[in-house]
């Protein structure tokens, strides 16, 4: 069987081709990180509008995390 090499290209030309494929390969894998990333940012979205209300301006879990000095504190 003859295999006929009906696209001629040059050693360089395949190089190139391939480099080319490659970086395609690469920048499509980081377009679909990037969408997944996107469409985990949508669903947390999506979840905290389905919340109530009074849900987004509960006071915070950690008692200090709000914490103010006393005025007689400041004052001294």
């Amino acid at each position: 069987m003859v295999e006929h090499d009906y696209i001629v290209e040059s050693p360089s030309a395949r190089l190139r081709n391939w480099v080319l494929s490659e970086m395609l390969r690469g920048a499509g894998y980081a377009a679909l990180l990037l969408l997944l990333i996107g469409l985990g940012y949508a669903i947390i979205w999506g979840i905290g509008q389905l919340l109530p209300a009074e849900s987004k301006n509960a006071p915070p879990p950690m008692p200090y995390s709000a914490y103010e000095a006393p005025l007689t504190w400041a004052a001294a």
